[in-house]
């Protein structure tokens, strides 16, 4: 919102002028309700006693000449005080060293290490004797061109060199499934929730003045606990399934959710599924190194009678798996602002979720055990039934049915 108001300002500043400037604070601030004054003045670097002063204008409108010279200017060429940086010409330069340490002061400023808002850079001005204040800080900042900004995730860390390449391996086993009329899908466990009247981030439409009230506090409610939805993303039919889970996101939960996907959505959409390819990133309870996700894959494989081929996304690249961006996004926004309840409430709000492309989901409760701590011994990796491709084999492997 404060970002919003400051391009706002940003725009309209050198259009008006300094009455039109307080009217148009003033009417930002009362459309923002309780705190708006606060947030404008922060936004805008502009004093509150400013906007309170429009505020009381807009209450009593002067007439439409009243007190206007013909220019349009409100003061007389040369009034008003002069500006802080006319008669302290260091203002601005120390201003700027504050604000970027390394690259324009001192490395080893104590700002660097704290939080710097107005505040902040108004007391670290004092001590080198300049008489700022906050409003004046945050005027300063938007002359100079700074505004409030958070941070952007752009940078993903050193990429494995065969990232690419792996990606074309992906892209090909999946084109070659989907031409012979074999399932594909997209697996991956969302963040889990917290079940109970606690607040969702997001805002929905409620009657004004009406929210829906949650718990001040976000202490795990034990009956209810947390909910674990693990999806599963068809990638021709645009059909998601998930299961949300009660206990942990464990591998043996991952491949539960197969099996029920297999057992509910594929003998209505594969009747004659001759095998199974599956595309997933490469940790959590479904990662390439996880002894008991392989051996969960081998019992399912049995079970079925099926092939289950897998191949895994490189290190660093789980953000560019399908299933976040055409399923898991959009059940984040289907329950935004909504606390989750109830068990219930989760699975049937996921289960409500569609996009304008035609994507289903359906939903199921698991409400099994699913306890941590199980290991898989190297004799029992011996009697997996694994063909690993040439090309890393740790990323791409089958699964075979054992006779």
């Amino acid at each position: 919102m404060t970002q919003t108001i400051e391009a706002k300002y940003t725009t309209l500043r050198p259009l008006l002028d300094e009455r039109a400037r307080r009217l148009w604070a003033a009417v930002e601030a009362r459309a923002l309700g309780r705190g708006g004054i606060i947030r404008v003045a922060e936004a805008t670097g502009l004093s509150r006693g400013t906007i309170l002063a429009g505020l009381r204008e807009l209450d009593t409108p002067a007439p439409p000449d009243e007190g206007r010279p013909p220019t349009g200017r409100l003061r007389r060429l040369g009034g008003g005080r002069k500006l802080l940086v006319d008669h302290d010409p260091d203002l601005l330069r120390d201003l700027e060293a504050l604000v970027d340490p390394v690259t324009r002061g001192d490395p080893m400023s104590p700002l660097r290490w704290t939080c710097k808002s107005a505040a902040k850079l108004a007391e670290g001005l004092r001590t080198r004797g300049h008489a700022v204040g906050e409003r004046t800080v945050n005027r300063l900042l938007h002359d100079l061109g700074y505004s409030l900004q958070g941070g952007r995730k752009t940078i993903e860390g050193k990429g494995h060199p065969d990232r690419d390449a792996q990606f074309r391996h992906i892209n090909r086993r999946v084109k070659a499934f989907q031409r012979q009329g074999q399932p594909v899908v997209s697996v991956d466990a969302k963040e889990k929730e917290l079940v109970g009247r606690y607040r969702n981030d997001g805002r929905e439409w409620q009657a004004e003045g009406e929210p829906q009230e949650v718990k001040v506090h976000d202490f795990i409610d034990k009956d209810l606990g947390k909910a674990i939805p693990y999806g599963i993303d068809d990638l021709a039919a645009d059909v998601g399934w998930v299961s949300v889970g009660v206990d942990h996101d464990t591998a043996e939960f991952a491949v539960e959710s197969l099996r029920r996907w297999w057992r509910d959505m594929r003998s209505r959409a594969y009747p004659q599924a001759g095998r199974l390819l599956i595309t997933a990133d490469g940790g959590s309870s479904n990662g390439s190194r996880c002894r008991l996700w392989k051996s969960g894959l081998q019992r399912l494989a049995d079970e079925i009678g099926r092939d289950i081929s897998v191949c895994h996304f490189p290190p660093g690249t789980s953000k560019w798996d399908e299933i976040e961006h055409r399923m898991s996004c959009h059940i984040t926004e289907n329950w935004r602002g909504r606390p989750l309840v109830s068990r219930e409430v989760v699975v049937n709000l996921i289960g409500c979720t569609t996009t304008k492309t035609g994507l289903e989901i359906e939903a199921e409760l698991d409400g099994g055990s699913d306890p941590t701590g199980r290991e898989v011994t190297d004799q029992q990796m011996e009697g997996l039934s694994i063909k690993r491709e040439r090309f890393h084999g740790e990323w791409n492997y089958t699964i075979r049915p054992r006779q």
